[in-house]
């Protein structure tokens, strides 16, 4: 909890001061939400199946020109992989799919370039915080979690690259699709990295 509340505070500290250099009037604030499609990618990792799961949080929209804008955002992003036991005799649920989860408060700060009026390309850092990390064993199921903190050698922030294209209509109501690829590395001096990819819905009040 103490993470969390930690990494909200920092997020929101980078929405008021980018709000600071902008004109207040013309900025726009709104929720968003969708899935998740994560992995992890890298020389020191053979590629498992990709773990589905959610993000939603909050976005601000700040722009500087008629086509240029900044677009903060404080997320919850449910990441990590799934390990397919299905051909192994063992107890797991009925699928045989073990996720391994890694999620995150993520923060970016993107670019924003409208090529034309609603469509816009977005690109930008982001830093995300590790706010839990767990085995789940049964993943369709209340049961079978393992928490991993006392065990964990992933690293709790990761600096990553996001780009994507949004579109907005007239009434506030946005789409977008997005990747995510983790520069740090997961465990130091290993080769592996987040890879994931996003697809949601939001709106601007």
């Amino acid at each position: 909890m103490k993470k969390v509340i930690l990494s909200s505070i920092f997020g929101l500290m980078t929405i008021l001061g980018v709000n600071a250099q902008a004109d207040s009037d013309l900025v726009q604030v709104g929720v968003k939400g969708g899935v998740n499609f994560s992995n992890v990618t890298g020389d020191d990792f053979e590629g498992p199946n990709s773990r589905t799961s959610f993000n939603a949080g909050f976005v601000a929209e700040i722009p500087f020109t008629e086509r240029f804008s900044i677009q903060p955002e404080v997320l919850y992003s449910g990441q990590g992989f799934d390990i397919d036991q299905s051909n192994q005799d063992n107890f797991l649920d009925n699928d045989g799919n073990v996720e391994y989860q890694l999620d995150y408060i993520q923060i970016p700060v993107l670019a924003k370039i409208y090529l034309v009026e609603g469509l816009s390309v977005q690109a930008g850092p982001q830093i995300g915080f590790k706010i839990n990390e767990e085995i789940d064993y049964q993943p369709n199921d209340d049961a079978g979690d393992i928490d991993l903190e006392d065990y964990s050698e992933t690293e709790d922030i990761d600096i990553s690259l996001a780009a994507g294209l949004e579109y907005k209509f007239d009434n506030g109501f946005f789409i977008q699709g997005r990747y995510n690829y983790g520069f740090s590395q997961l465990i130091k001096d290993y080769d592996i990295h987040n890879s994931v990819f996003q697809a949601g819905i939001g709106f601007m009040f």
